[in-house]
């Protein structure tokens, strides 16, 4: 068998054992295998790819993030209009609906399909046999805008449809589906939370960073948003793909698309109010947002019998359940401290009834926020609680007497440690990492695995570290005993004595991964080999200038701030006195170089690398005395190029900077 067909049917295998994975984890929700496991497929799958670039396919679920941002959008004319709905805001305005629905079809009786009326962004996908070929948005309902490289970002998405489903669900030749993009309750506080941390816009709801998400000219966005998509119709050759809407959602399931699978078929309009009913309390337990049912005939002669109004169909309605809004008295602004540091304002109410549940507080994000609102305790405010997800004021309503600014404190209300803001940020923050408030998550960064790399102090045992006030910061994990660990929950004396020895072995590891486990704001791995390998030793990092950190290749203002701040605590300069005390090494160990081969060199890595990791690679050029960039500029002297490169592989082109494969590579290394 020749090579490239050979190659073509592994690859082709992989695409199948991922598209699997993709549907069991995205849409079914039922994983089968751990995440690490699935990235090891995908990077098999990218490694083949790169080393037959020919066998690459634009359904390949290597395909799923674009390259670089797009310049605009096309506009694209649907075929069908994607009409709006007309709502129903009681059920007199629905039983006027069902009236007209049966008088102007002559029947007595009518089968309504009643499903969530989901929150997002509506969507058009175009399959052509079975393949992704473009996804536009609703726009004005007669054009949209074409946001295909965006939409093949969403995991629940299928990026091609097997022959096999295609014909279970008696569908041929090119067919649209239609849905909704939605992000759920908790993407959408984990986005907000991160937005916060960082000073980055915070998003009023679901839908609000849910559309934003899908109309960015930057694929890469949208999939940072995990965004979901909900399915509800079919169209083959402009017209309903089945005779009944039911059959529609149901061959939608046989499509592997996700749908909901709470709909109902409802033989009359009492039915239907039930429904309504039994969900406008179980609504808030949905992992999504919904803002009302839609109610549907089901036939699709009947559907197309009752034709269109100028703006919405005449065969469906939107149930909307009232908002819930309420008014209270914002009584105080307190200050909450999250696990890296950053102090979050948030509003305590005069307890309220907001949806059947009492509210007492509110998130404000930060004094950007608050500023914005205009907020001060003592004024009355607008509330609004959506689903699960944390209330929030919408705005003042009246303002109190006495409109005293709030302000940040300076220092931290948890450990009493002074609080650090510069211009550039919206976050205020502790940097003290021994402050009970940041003690856990501090604890397992610590401990994670490209930090000090301690196997077996999880989530649990930390839990009980800190329950029992074991540990009061990482300093501590080097003073416990063999008898103190074997006493923990679930912890025999063997595990026990492995984990010491994690802990102990933890103390010969290198200056780069001390610091990053210290948790210096705005140091990721990266930047503590680069701090490591400049500075060479704990002390010297820390008596560093904010000139002289800004000297280190990759190192800007707004680090250099924080390896400041981080020293200038005097707590943290306590904690570091106790882990040199501990035995840990606060030296870069760092081997004399093997060669000058490289010297003066700089090497830029694009791309998943299949014999080494990036980190690997890149040590490697150090120790022949070249460097590793972020960047690509006309003095890079190579740019490695791995599977799935992104833009600096079309910089370098563009530059005619020469570039390497990663055989090309190992070859060049090997050389003498």
């Amino acid at each position: 068998m020749p090579r490239s067909s050979k190659a073509a049917k592994e690859i082709e295998a992989l695409r199948e054992k991922i598209r699997r994975h993709e549907y069991l984890y995205y849409v079914a929700d039922d994983p089968e295998i751990s995440d690490a496991a699935f990235d090891r497929l995908m990077n098999q799958l990218k490694a083949l790819e790169a080393a037959h670039p020919e066998l690459i396919t634009s359904d390949s679920p290597t395909q799923r993030v674009g390259g670089v941002p797009r310049d605009g959008f096309q506009q694209v004319r649907h075929k069908i209009p994607m009409g709006s709905l007309d709502n129903a805001f009681s059920f007199e305005a629905l039983g006027e609906f069902d009236r007209r629905v049966r008088e102007l079809t002559g029947r007595e009786k009518v089968d309504y399909v009643a499903e969530h009326k989901f929150d997002g962004l509506s969507l058009s996908l175009t399959y052509e046999k079975g393949t992704l070929v473009r996804g536009v948005t609703r726009g004005d309902g007669t054009t949209g805008e074409d946001v295909t490289p965006n939409v093949k970002t969403i995991r629940s998405i299928p990026l091609t449809i097997a022959p096999a489903l295609l014909k279970k669900a008696d569908l041929s030749g090119d067919f649209e589906v239609r849905g909704e993009v939605i992000m759920t309750h908790k993407s959408f506080e984990q986005l907000n939370l991160q937005q916060s941390e960082t000073g980055g816009k915070i998003f009023a709801s679901p839908r609000n960073a849910a559309a934003g998400g899908v109309r960015v000219l930057d694929p890469k966005i949208t999939a940072s948003r995990r965004l979901d998509f909900f399915a509800y119709y079919i169209l083959l050759d402009g017209r309903a793909a089945k005779k009944r809407l039911s059959e529609v959602l149901e061959a939608l399931a046989v499509l592997q698309f996700k749908a909901s699978d709470d709909w109902k078929l409802c033989h009359s309009l009492a039915e239907v109010e039930r429904y309504i009913e039994s969900w406008d309390t179980r609504r808030e337990k949905l992992a999504y947002e919904i803002d009302g049912i839609v109610v549907k005939v089901n036939e699709i002669a009947l559907q197309n019998e009752l034709g269109f109004t100028s703006k919405a169909p005449r065969w469906a309605i939107a149930y909307k359940y009232p908002a819930h809004q309420e008014t209270t008295l914002l009584k105080e602004i307190a200050i909450s401290v999250g696990r890296t540091g950053v102090l979050t304002p948030f509003a305590v109410f005069e307890p309220v009834q907001i949806g059947g549940v009492t509210v007492t507080k509110s998130t404000l994000h930060n004094l950007d926020e608050v500023r914005r609102l205009n907020v001060h305790a003592g004024d009355t405010v607008l509330v609004e609680r959506a689903g699960e997800v944390i209330p929030h004021v919408l705005k003042v309503v009246k303002h109190g007497t006495e409109e005293k600014e709030f302000e940040m404190p300076k220092k931290c209300p948890v450990c009493g440690m002074r609080v650090y803001h510069t211009d550039e940020e919206v976050a205020y923050r502790c940097v003290n990492v021994s402050c009970p408030a940041r003690r856990r998550e501090a604890i397992l960064h610590f401990a994670g695995r490209h930090a000090m790399n301690i196997d077996g102090l999880g989530d649990k045992i930390v839990d009980q570290l800190i329950q029992k006030d074991l540990v009061k910061d990482f300093a501590d994990l080097y003073k416990l005993s063999l008898e103190t660990l074997a006493g923990l929950e679930r912890m025999a004396e063997k595990s026990a004595q492995n984990l010491l020895d994690e802990i102990a072995a933890s103390k010969k590891n290198s200056l780069a991964r001390l610091i990053y486990g210290i948790g210096i704001p705005f140091v990721g791995e990266r930047t503590a080999q680069l701090l490591a390998a400049h500075f060479g030793s704990m002390d010297k990092l820390a008596a560093a200038s904010e000139e002289e950190l800004t000297g280190v290749t990759e190192v800007g203002p707004k680090i250099a701030e924080g390896v400041r701040e981080f020293f200038s605590e005097s707590a943290n300069g306590k904690l570091m006195d106790r882990l040199r005390a501990a035995g840990v090494n606060m030296k870069d160990e760092r081997a004399a170089p093997k060669s000058a081969k490289f010297a003066g060199m700089t090497f830029v890595f694009t791309g998943t690398l299949v014999k080494r990791s990036r980190e690997e690679a890149e040590a490697l050029v150090a120790a022949h005395g070249g460097k590793a960039g972020s960047s690509v500029s006309k003095k890079t002297n190579y740019v490695v190029v791995g599977a799935d490169p992104g833009s600096k592989f079309e910089k370098a082109k563009s530059l005619k900077v020469p570039i390497l494969d990663e055989a090309q590579f190992e070859k060049l290394v090997s050389s003498k």
